[in-house]
């Protein structure tokens, strides 16, 4: 057979594997639309798929990943149920890779320390949680990523932001 020939069939195949494979596939390759932002604020005002490095402090997500490396978080205004508001932002010192151990502590530390500033509760008193993301040794090294995102949640969806919830 001739190139003219093969092209035909070998797109078929990947058509027919793609039909087959079913939908998850065909999700995995179209990209995933941008979180939409006002302009003057920079609030999320229509959701979609966020970077990880560019979260802000104030942003709602919807991360249900089980994954340990996340590069896109799915995000949503405050103003629609979501699972996580991010609620501050850790820099890490220094110039070498820490460590798993002690990149989680510092994590741990400086979320724990801007929990109560930002729900108006102390953290052993309150019903909410925090988890973060935090560099990766690949990111840290080829990106000089520094920084730890505290994300704030209750044990269920939420609307509306948890700044002050006091509980």
């Amino acid at each position: 057979m001739t190139a003219r020939r093969l092209l035909p069939l070998a797109i078929a195949a990947v058509v027919a594997a793609l039909t087959l494979s079913g939908c998850s596939v065909i999700n995995d390759i179209l990209p995933k639309p941008a979180e939409t932002r006002d302009s003057q604020t920079g609030e999320i005002v229509g959701g979609g798929t966020t970077n990880v490095f560019t979260l802000a402090v104030g942003d709602c997500l919807n991360d249900e990943s089980s994954s340990d490396e996340v590069s896109e978080v799915p995000t949503v205004p405050c103003t629609e149920p979501h699972t996580y508001e991010v609620y501050g932002e850790v820099t890490i010192p220094g110039d070498e890779w820490p460590g798993d151990d002690a990149l989680t502590q510092q994590a741990d530390d400086g979320c724990y320390a801007q929990f109560q500033p930002f729900a108006g509760i102390a953290y052993e008193d309150s019903t909410l949680d925090f988890n973060y993301y935090t560099p990766t040794q690949a990111s840290w090294e080829e990106m000089n990523d520094r920084l730890v995102t505290c994300v704030i949640f209750d044990s269920g969806a939420t609307t509306g932001s948890l700044a002050g919830a006091a509980r």
